[in-house]
C-alpha cells in the first residue's frame, strides 16, 4: 500500500503504526529509494 493521497484516514494510522512497529534503517533506505524512483518516474503524479 502506497499512495498516502489515496488512502483513508484508518488506512494512513495503521500504515504509521505499522511503520513504527516495523522501523530499521534499511526499510528507510528502502522508503526514500522508492520515493527518488517515484519523483524521477511522475509515478502516482495527478
Amino acid at each position: 500500500m502506497s499512495g498516502r493521497s489515496d488512502l483513508t484516514w484508518e488506512q494512513t494510522v495503521q500504515l504509521d503504526l505499522r511503520y513504527i512497529d516495523n522501523w530499521s534503517p534499511w526499510a528507510d533506505l528502502a522508503i526514500l529509494f522508492k520515493t527518488v524512483r517515484a519523483v524521477l518516474s511522475s509515478d502516482g503524479a495527478y
